[in-house]
């Protein structure tokens, strides 16, 4: 049997939500970039990469906020949203000048629509800003749709969130995996009844195995077998492949 004739049995008409920032595309790069602008015109000194990049899987608001404190100007309730808003059309100037896909993605999701599964984008990120992004390092093509916070009743860990991305491209939530990065797609993804895949290179400050997902890879190329076995079973929390 080959593999691809062994995947298709598998996965032909499952379902695979993907968290975006950590998970597909290494997105760090542009968003401390934007950061250390807004930094800058704050008249704020520089945050370095090493420090930031694990801060930025929680959202734009998040990001500004500890960054500015961790620059010694904590935001109030009064500075951040037009902050936010300035960070935002800054960002889409720049929203894949550095970011790119993680290895392996571009191989994983041709071999995913090749097998018949169902691809969709379950992201905190608004739905336009992961539009542009999906649409300019060339994944856009590869899902048949992108829910954002915004496009989704309430965002992970909302469990509501993963529900109404397999709804929107017509998949069966018993026939879905949610492949992502961090506590909130493990817990969306729970909180949906659904199975879940973390990866350990994305943006998480705790440790990736203590998250509670039913598996835990290292290499996005592990993502087909991942969810060949939580298809097939329901393994013991935080199982290493």
């Amino acid at each position: 049997m080959s593999e691809l004739h062994d995947l298709k049995e598998a996965l032909n008409g499952a379902t695979i939500a993907f968290d975006l920032d950590g998970t597909l595309v290494d997105t760090a790069p542009d968003l401390v970039g934007a950061l250390n602008t807004i930094l800058a015109q704050e008249n704020l000194p520089p945050l370095p990469f090493d420090d930031v990049r694990l801060m930025v899987g929680r959202g734009a608001r998040a990001l500004l906020e500890r960054g500015f404190a961790a620059a010694g100007s904590p935001l109030d309730a009064e500075r951040a949203p037009p902050l936010v808003e300035r960070f935002i059309a800054h960002y889409l100037t720049r929203i894949a000048q550095e970011s790119a896909p993680f290895p392996g993605v571009v191989e994983v999701l041709t071999e995913l629509k090749a097998a018949g599964a169902k691809l969709v984008v379950c992201t905190n990120k608004l739905t336009n800003l992961s539009d542009a992004l999906l649409e300019a390092v060339d994944l856009l093509s590869f899902f048949d749709a992108v829910i954002g916070a915004d496009s989704a009743p309430a965002a992970k860990p909302d469990g509501r969130h993963v529900a109404a991305a397999i709804t929107a491209v017509g998949g069966d939530i018993g026939r879905a995996v949610m492949i992502g990065d961090s506590i909130n797609d493990a817990l969306g993804a729970k909180n949906a009844g659904v199975p879940s895949v973390l990866v350990s290179f994305g943006y998480t400050e705790e440790p990736v195995e203590t998250l509670g997902a039913d598996l835990v890879i290292h290499s996005f190329l592990d993502v087909p077998e991942a969810c060949k076995t939580l298809l097939a079973s329901c393994p013991a929390p935080n199982t290493r492949l």
